[in-house]
């Protein structure tokens, strides 16, 4: 099968010809028929995950087609639509046996525990536990879209910031993930604020329900901005980038007893960012992490898109092939451009 190969941290990725994976006896082989690019991907090619093996293939965000079946597998069929969560947990474990999947003690991971989905066939272990069956009228390119950034962004938003109508939210970055958590607190109810240093970013979080914005490049005074839009804060707040200074603006911009969720990754030398414990102390804030989400919760997202509460399309940027995936991945980092990216051919 052809993929898209990297055999050392920060250097070019190559496509390949590499051997068809094979179905481990828990798991199957998916053909795949979409899959995203994700920060996350960077992070991985940037060496942040020790998890990674090289040589690798990237790629966590997938949908497409049962190929071939484990042998252990019992409820899974060659020819069924799927997507997946990017932690597949292996549904046995203290974690698992709680609900809580996306934290799983021995959870597979395509693209960082595994070769990944930037290919045309990925196999996926736990498939019984995790493979979620895709209603007719969510396409591909969709439901590619929804692995990570949208999951992730729909549990830190109504499981982990248990967000109510008429609440404020924060949304601190307006990629995939920020612009996912935007959409979804609005489809609840909740008046949200979105900050970014792209004015690009920040009209397009307007049209998908953004209340009110900020422009992080043109004022030094972020929370203040926030709390006087808010009224003396967000009840929750999300940082959707993964920066020291998201970080910090995203907690002091919260409200007593409001709930900071998050959510971009703190990798290399942002691992323990400055946090202003003082009123953390004061406000009794809560400081929370979400981590992708488990394939259990996923009937609650797909009703809401089939019942038109959500429209993951909306935040497709482009699609491209794989061929064009090994620049576009290696300048993640850089933020252009707005909307998710989604490989949708070979």
């Amino acid at each position: 099968m052809k993929a898209a190969v990297y055999t050392q941290f920060e250097k070019p990725l190559t496509i390949q010809h590499v051997p068809d994976p094979v179905p481990p006896p828990d798991g199957v082989v998916i053909r795949v028929k979409a899959t995203g690019l994700c920060l996350s991907d960077w992070h991985g090619w940037m060496g942040h995950d020790p998890d990674i093996r090289l040589p690798h293939v990237p790629g966590h965000e997938l949908a497409g087609v049962i190929e071939a079946v484990g042998k252990n597998v019992k409820n899974r069929t060659i020819g069924d639509r799927v997507t997946l969560p990017f932690v597949c947990g292996c549904g046995r474990c203290p974690q698992c046996e709680s609900g809580n999947h996306q934290v799983c003690d021995r959870q597979f991971q395509p693209g960082f525990t595994h070769w990944g989905s930037f290919a045309e066939y990925v196999a996926i272990h736990y498939a019984d536990v995790n493979l979620v069956k895709l209603p007719d009228e969510i396409g591909f390119v969709a439901a590619a879209s929804l692995g990570c950034r949208f999951a992730t962004s729909f549990r830190a938003i109504v499981d982990q910031g248990k967000v109510a109508a008429g609440q404020w939210v924060a949304v601190h970055g307006c990629g995939g993930v920020g612009l996912s958590a935007v959409m979804i607190a609005n489809a609840l109810g909740a008046h949200v604020v979105a900050v970014d240093i792209s004015e690009a970013k920040l009209n397009f979080a307007c049209s998908i329900g953004a209340s009110a914005t900020v422009n992080a490049a043109q004022t030094d005074y972020v929370v203040e901005h926030i709390l006087d839009i808010t009224g003396g804060g967000a009840h929750v707040s999300v940082d959707a980038l993964g920066n020291p200074v998201t970080c910090f603006n995203s907690i002091a911009n919260l409200r007593k007893r409001g709930k900071h969720i998050q959510v971009g990754l703190m990798t290399g030398e942002y691992k323990r960012p400055v946090v202003p414990m003082d009123k953390v102390i004061a406000g009794e804030l809560e400081i929370l992490g979400s981590h992708g989400m488990q394939a259990h919760r996923y009937p609650a997202m797909l009703e809401m898109i089939r019942a038109g509460k959500l429209s993951p399309e909306k935040l497709i940027g482009k699609t491209i092939c794989l061929e064009e995936s090994l620049d576009e991945l290696v300048t993640m980092d850089k933020f252009g451009g707005t909307g998710i990216t989604v490989i949708d051919r070979i």
